[in-house]
């Protein structure tokens, strides 16, 4: 089975990050038990590169203020190839609803975009956008909102 960085995310995500377990004392130790999970250090060393841009990319966003007024965003053809018409319009759903802002919705693009695969699914998506919204402050309803969505889809259970 060839494991993606999203795997490691995924992996990360459910044994650490959600369920609010300390994370190990340092880097190199997870890292090591994810290599024993069976990850690759291709795969352990780009997740850790993701999510250290997830917080670099999040400040760079706030420091950037985005229209309150809505609008229509327009897909490059770089991330049209990624996100196909389902994910591009479950993004454009989530900010009509009021669970992404424009800021939420740059930021997972952003970090769609830097997961390297070439394409990417609804549930993959669904995946980085519960992630990018447990990094935001206030966004504890949207977080929720939204892991309900992925459980859902998992028929209730994390692989």
């Amino acid at each position: 089975m060839k494991e993606t960085v999203l795997d490691v995310l995924m992996y990360l995500f459910e044994n650490y990050i959600e369920d609010e377990v300390e994370l190990a004392p340092n880097e190199e130790s997870l890292k090591l038990e994810l290599r024993e999970a069976g990850f690759g250090d291709v795969q352990v060393n780009m997740a850790f590169t993701w999510l250290e841009s997830l917080a670099v990319q999040k400040e760079n966003l706030l420091n950037h203020k985005l229209s309150d007024t809505p609008s229509v965003r327009i897909f490059s053809d770089r991330e049209k190839d990624r996100l196909d018409v389902e994910c591009r319009g479950f993004l454009v759903f989530l900010e009509q609803v009021g669970v992404l802002d424009a800021h939420d919705r740059e930021l997972v693009i952003d970090r769609v975009m830097a997961l390297g695969s070439d394409e990417i699914d609804l549930q993959q998506l669904k995946w980085v956008i519960l992630m990018v919204l447990f990094n935001q402050p206030g966004k504890e309803a949207a977080f929720t909102w939204m892991e309900d969505i992925v459980l859902d889809d998992l028929g209730g259970s994390l692989h």
